[in-house]
């Protein structure tokens, strides 16, 4: 009994792997579009916190 290694072409390798990289961008693009259309809560106004001069005190 004797084996035989099928092997492929070198183009189609190539083919393949500029088809599976193009996908893959295009599917990273689409969710990068998707998130950015959510619009995510954000603060109104902004936060300030007044800080009263009696908390410090000077260390010499």
């Amino acid at each position: 009994m004797q084996f035989n290694k099928n092997t492929s072409s070198g183009k189609t390798n190539i083919i393949a792997i500029v088809v599976k990289s193009i996908i893959g961008f295009v599917v990273i693009f689409g969710l990068v579009f998707f998130i950015n259309q959510v619009d995510f809560p954000a603060p109104k106004k902004e936060i300030e916190k007044i800080i009263p001069n009696e908390n410090f005190k000077i260390v010499k």
